[in-house]
Formats: C-alpha cells, structure tokens, sequence
C-alpha cells in the first residue's frame, strides 16, 4: 500500500474518504493505552483538533517524559528509518512530524486490517 498523504490533514482526509476515520481513531487510542499514555481526544471529531491533541501529547513526552515517547514509537511501529529522515528544527516541529509519522503508520495498520479482514 502506498499512501500518498504529505501531512497529518492529509492522513485523516484519507481516512474519512476511505471510511476508515473511527477506526483510526480507535487504533490510536489503543495504541497510546499499550504505552500507558493518557490521550484525551475529542468526542466531536474535527480534524485540527483531532490533530492538534495527539501533537500537544508528543511533544509533552518528547520534552518531559523522553522514555515513554520511544515507547510509543516502539508500540505504534515506526520504522527507525523514516525517524532518522526527521529534519530536526526545533521541538515543536519535530513533534508535528512525529505526529504525521504516527498517524500515517496507525493508518496503515488499519487499512490492511480492513482489506484483508
């Protein structure tokens, strides 16, 4: 499968399109729950929002919990050479990448559980 989204929007239009949006949802919330991370995301869905929560998480763990953020990598399954690509600027940046990067995995992973279920 090859996704073609440049960016976090991108990934949940993807979803929506696909129909595949709760099941996102779904599978960050479990993911984050595996690396005992607390993650409050809204119960209306708006995609900024949506976004903005999980890169707020991020970039708190990047900065005050660093063990626990490469346990959620480790959890969520993002593939150590396309963590090596990140440009590193500065921290908040840094976090909407990772943010990107997780949600285009956790995307991932739901799609083939719904092609091949």
């Amino acid at each position: 499968m090859k996704l073609n989204a440049a960016n976090s929007s991108e990934v949940l239009i993807l979803a929506k399109e696909t129909t595949l949006l709760s099941d996102l949802k779904n599978q960050i919330e479990k993911d984050f729950g595996l690396a005992n991370i607390s993650l409050n995301l809204p119960v209306k869905f708006v995609a900024k929002t949506f976004v903005s929560a999980i890169r707020e998480k991020v970039y708190h763990l990047m900065m005050e919990q660093f063990h626990e953020y490469l346990n959620l990598l480790y959890i969520v399954d993002i593939p150590e050479s396309q963590f090596k690509q990140i440009v590193v600027t500065d921290a908040v940046e840094v976090a909407d990448q990772i943010t990107f990067l997780i949600l285009r995995r956790e995307y991932q992973k739901v799609w083939y559980r719904n092609k091949y279920k």
